[in-house]
């Protein structure tokens, strides 16, 4: 079975200059927990998950500390503040764009099986020769495929 006979071709996907704030609103409308970046041309940018925005909103507990002078110096930050600090950041900064994995609409189940695992990927994009992305494939279709390929076949 190839990539091309399960992946999701209706790809959700934002720009790279789309806000960090807009991006989490498409996760929470869409119910998704990723997305692929991709430019006005359609190639991959980059990719953001549910995790990425979460370190980034992360209040930061910053500590300055002077053993010589004995002061201590801690402000903590909410996360109110940060969120308001980091809403309008563009999501191409927080993303991972270098060495971003994928596969192709011509790869086969075994490969897409041993990079969501070896990786411990949620989701993966799916790009052509030119890099534009065609879809994209999560572990949940990878489990609906073999549940209704192989499992149902064993009964």
């Amino acid at each position: 079975m190839k990539v091309r006979d399960f992946m999701v071709r209706d790809v959700i996907s934002v720009r790279p200059n789309s806000s960090i704030k807009d991006v989490m609103t498409t996760f929470v409308e869409k119910k998704i927990g990723g997305v692929p970046i991709v430019d006005e041309n359609g190639k991959l940018s980059g990719i953001v998950t549910d995790g990425d925005i979460l370190r980034a909103i992360k209040p930061i507990d910053r500590r300055i500390q002077d053993y010589f002078s004995f002061i201590t110096y801690i402000a903590e930050e909410d996360l109110e503040e940060r969120m308001d600090e980091m809403a309008k950041v563009e999501i191409i900064r927080i993303a991972k764009t270098n060495g971003i994995v994928s596969v192709h609409p011509n790869d086969d189940m075994k490969t897409v099986i041993t990079l969501l695992s070896k990786h411990h990927f949620k989701k993966l994009p799916v790009i052509d020769e030119t890099n534009h992305v065609v879809g994209v494939i999560s572990r949940g279709d990878v489990i609906r495929n073999i549940q209704q390929t192989i499992v149902k076949n064993m009964e």
